[in-house]
């Protein structure tokens, strides 16, 4: 079947999927806009993995202020192309992450940015805690990696429930923006103020 360029460009447009992702996918519909939508989602997930570690070099500096004008948020974003940077769905998403940040206020994005010192001071103090209280050995090591994910879930922007579904953690809803545009999408660093 042949499918007319303005019909990709179209599904490219509402999906921000790849060119050649939205033929194929339009080919095996038969031109059903809908249906292709539905393929695209579902080949998403596969996409999201395939496309972390893909260098991005293009992106965007978003800001959010809080309606109170005492608390804000500017984080950088990432991505593969221009096209996806300047598209209105990558700028949702980017103020998007910004109104968490300001609303959960994470101190780094995942647990890879905490310092070691960090790390050490945290586990020390759960242990001595734990200690404290008469725990055999065992116990007090499964109770620091219980805590230390819930420090994770406090401090790490990605490791924290989403703001507007708290079903999905903000590395979820990354993975799914990245499976959407399909491209390698990154928050890569934040700033936030507050008086």
């Amino acid at each position: 079947m042949n499918i007319s360029m303005e019909k990709v460009k179209r599904l490219r447009e509402e999906t921000l999927a790849g060119i050649l992702d939205c033929k194929q996918a339009l080919e095996e519909t038969k031109g059903d806009i809908e249906r292709a939508k539905k393929i695209l989602r579902e080949k998403g997930t596969k996409i999201a993995e395939k496309k972390v570690g893909k260098k991005t070099t293009q992106g965007a500096i978003v800001s959010y202020i809080h309606h109170n004008g005492k608390i804000g948020t500017m984080v950088e974003i990432h991505c593969q192309s221009d096209f996806v940077a300047r598209n209105a769905s990558f700028q949702k998403f980017a103020k998007d992450i910004a109104m968490h940040i300001t609303a959960f206020n994470p101190r780094w994005i995942s647990s890879q940015d905490i310092p070691e010192s960090v790390m050490e001071e945290e586990k020390s103090i759960i242990k001595i805690q734990a200690e404290k209280q008469g725990k055999p050995p065992k116990i007090v090591e499964k109770i620091v990696e219980g805590k230390i994910k819930a420090f994770y879930k406090e401090v790490c922007l990605l490791e924290q429930p989403f703001f507007k579904e708290e079903k999905m953690t903000v590395k979820d809803y990354l993975q799914q923006f990245i499976a959407k545009v399909s491209e390698n999408v990154k928050i890569h660093r934040f700033v936030r103020y507050e008086l």
